[in-house]
């Protein structure tokens, strides 16, 4: 190997330890985050920007995204807004639903009777 090539390699070398450091770091942060009295949704946040970030990270560096032609961005990009039009269809159907009066269906019947049997101690 040439002196230029194993610069080049030592170079990618030292980006991939970098961003597995800081995979790590986002990863205690992520458990430091959970010991933190806040809300449940404030909770879930803060877990989902952590692993947005570490998810970024890994896209970016790991799948050789950040050297990608701009087409794979907006093929990506595409993606995830196809990916959150789905899942807030899903949502406003549930509310829908729910707002209708026609409820979810129960998965299986014994469920409609689990909130009496509760109530009754040792029946």
């Amino acid at each position: 190997m040439d002196q230029e090539h194993m610069e080049d390699m030592l170079k990618h070398v030292k980006i991939y330890v970098l961003v597995f450091v800081a995979l790590a770091v986002l990863t205690l942060v992520t458990v430091w985050a959970s010991y933190l009295h806040v809300s449940k949704p404030m909770h879930i946040s803060i877990a989902l920007f952590i692993a947005f970030v570490k998810g970024g990270l890994v896209a970016a560096f790991f799948m050789h995204l950040i050297s990608e032609k701009k087409s794979i961005h907006g093929f990506l990009i595409f993606t995830v807004l196809f990916f959150l039009v789905l899942l807030l269809l899903t949502l406003f159907t549930d509310v829908s639903m729910l707002r209708s009066g026609m409820g979810i269906p129960n998965a299986s019947p014994l469920m409609q009777h689990a909130p009496a049997a509760a109530g009754h101690g040792g029946h």
